[in-house]
């Protein structure tokens, strides 16, 4: 049975509905561009609006692999960070969006299936308080909070959109 055939309530409907929103409110920031449009840097940095998308699904497939298996199930095949938030050669919008999307399906299906209380130690990172340990349900406030960051009024996806033709996603 998929999500889409099941009825959730409660937390598990609440986790899935937000980041659905702020999924929803990053694509909204790219529709009807270019894959120009969207590989263009319109700030200083590599940043561009197809690689943000490319770089909030890695992100969430990551961080929901590690939801399943802990820390060794995270790393899969490694990081691009070189050209992890811009679009490269072969690297259409529709292609990251579509991505975007597998990964979301593949999300909501966990967020429907997994114990949102089972935990994991986080991987070592300096970034991470030593010996700390993570549950399903920090995990996906975690991924709702880096979504939202990208995205929505004035996240970052915004911020790139209104460069290229001021158009935002509220307003």
């Amino acid at each position: 049975m998929t999500t889409s055939e099941r009825v959730l309530t409660g937390e598990r409907a609440d986790l899935t509905q937000t980041l659905g929103r702020h999924r929803g409110f990053l694509r909204h920031t790219v529709r009807g561009l270019t894959d120009e449009q969207a590989a263009a840097r319109t700030t200083v940095s590599e940043l561009c609006l197809g690689g943000l998308i490319k770089h909030v699904a890695v992100t969430e497939e990551r961080w929901m692999r590690f939801a399943v298996g802990g820390a060794e199930a995270m790393q899969g095949e490694p990081l691009d960070w070189a050209n992890g938030f811009r679009m490269v050669d072969g690297e259409s919008l529709a292609g990251l969006l579509d991505r975007y999307a597998e990964v979301a399906a593949r999300t909501d299906e966990l967020i429907a299936t997994l114990d949102l209380d089972a935990s994991h130690p986080l991987p070592v990172a300096p970034w991470f308080e030593p010996g700390a340990s993570w549950s399903v349900r920090r995990v996906l406030l975690h991924l709702i909070a880096e979504t939202a960051q990208h995205a929505g009024h004035a996240g970052h996806a915004d911020i790139l959109r209104e460069a290229i033709d001021g158009s935002k996603t509220m307003g």
